[in-house]
């Protein structure tokens, strides 16, 4: 994949499912804060969502975008450098992978597949 740019994106399952695959993705967030919010690397990846999300019930997906494919303008904001929020829809072509977010029985979140 030359020049691709990918970050992960975690969101829950159902919605996950329930989007349309016809359509570019959006998000909750997008509505409500104005954009999609997305790690780099896969460690940061699992540590954000049980900073998060760990005591959240609900089974998770984790998608692997490449930025340079989205559509919507996006941007790092962070000291770190290691999450991009995206202004806008994703093209759903932006979606390399879709993979369950494996968890622990204690709801801690723990590596998953990568690409």
């Amino acid at each position: 994949m030359p020049d691709a740019r990918l970050t992960y994106h975690l969101t829950p399952l159902d919605w996950w499912e329930a989007s349309d695959p016809a359509a570019a993705l959006g998000s909750p967030s997008l509505e409500s804060e104005g954009f999609i919010h997305c790690t780099d690397g896969a460690e940061a990846m699992v540590a954000t969502a049980n900073r998060h999300y760990r005591s959240d019930p609900r089974s998770f997906v984790v998608l692997t975008l490449d930025l340079a494919r989205v559509g919507s303008p996006w941007s790092v904001e962070d000291p770190g450098g290691v999450y991009p929020h995206v202004f806008g829809p994703i093209d759903r072509d932006a979606i390399v992978s879709a993979e369950p977010m494996p968890r622990a029985d204690d709801g801690t979140f723990l590596p998953f597949a990568t690409p």
